[in-house]
């Protein structure tokens, strides 16, 4: 047996034996098409965009495509999959014209998770701008709690992601996800940790005393129960530099230890990619990952 042969041999026990990692898959020539990107790159996990996200504008899914993608869903080894809204949608701002659209595109994303059996759709909070952060972070949880009227009967949980607080961006502080969660009084309502955002605003998980700091300060403000999913990206910029610039894993300023904390602290957590995609660099991401098994 060639070295080949043993890597290949290795990464099919590494699949079996890791719980939960992905990445963001590509959904070009149509939705299902995520899980042929999830075969070939042995995942059980994954995240899309269920449309254009630079676009406000999205047709409904239709029911073709809907028993299309249930059907792949069904047949593949994937365990759960997710979406991540338009990064278009501010449920912060201070445009009540572009809050109420920003609801209403939400609305529909949660619809479109439901009717493609997506856990949940990852949101960021948004950025509050000429608002105080206590009245922005009202409108988030506002926002929200529309959604959840505005869809009884889905089961697609409304997912608030952490972000690196650049400019007036909320969300790069724990108490600020835990404080809109409340105010959604929802059991709908969970939140992502991302962890480039959460170095760049200043949560120091690259070695493991800041590792177990960072998250007993998510359970006690947050909670662990509410921790629905983890983005893994390294950052290209330095701890506390609250600029979101996502690195390969190893490749930036918080290297591989947080990683390798991460896949043993939360297995059954789903972990994905969104690093850049460049050169197959998903494939050699993944294989870091493993590596650190």
């Amino acid at each position: 047996m060639d070295k080949k042969q043993i890597r290949k041999y290795i990464t099919i026990i590494q699949y079996h034996i890791l719980m939960l990692l992905g990445v963001h898959c590509s959904v070009s020539g149509g939705l299902d098409k995520a899980f042929d990107e999830a075969k070939h790159l042995g995942i059980d996990t994954f995240q899309i965009f269920t449309r254009n996200q630079r676009q406000w504008k999205a047709k409904p899914i239709s029911t073709d495509e809907s028993l299309v993608f249930k059907a792949a869903f069904k047949s593949s080894k994937v365990k759960i999959a997710f979406a991540h809204a338009s990064y278009l949608i501010n449920l912060a701002s201070d445009n009540d014209d572009l809050w109420k659209r920003s609801t209403e595109a939400m609305i529909a994303e949660v619809e479109r998770c439901h009717s493609l059996d997506l856990a949940y759709a990852i949101v960021h909070p948004g950025a509050a701008k000429g608002l105080d952060e206590n009245i922005a972070i009202e409108k988030v949880a506002l926002a929200i709690r529309r959604v959840i009227k505005a869809t009884p009967g889905n089961n697609a949980k409304i997912v608030v992601e952490n972000t690196a607080g650049q400019g007036t961006t909320l969300g790069y502080d724990f108490q600020q996800l835990a404080k809109i969660i409340e105010l959604a009084g929802s059991e709908r309502v969970a939140a992502c940790f991302d962890t480039c955002h959460a170095f760049a605003a200043g949560y120091d998980i690259s070695h493991q005393k800041g590792f177990e700091e960072t998250f007993s300060q998510w359970d006690k403000t947050i909670g662990l129960e509410k921790l629905a999913a983890i983005h893994l990206n390294d950052s290209k910029t330095p701890l506390g530099s609250r600029v979101d610039r996502h690195a390969h894993i190893g490749n930036g300023n918080i290297g591989k230890e947080a990683f390798r904390l991460t896949l043993k602290t939360f297995p059954d957590i789903p972990k994905v990619l969104e690093t850049p995609k460049e050169e197959n660099m998903d494939e050699k991401n993944l294989e870091v990952l493993r590596s650190l098994i």
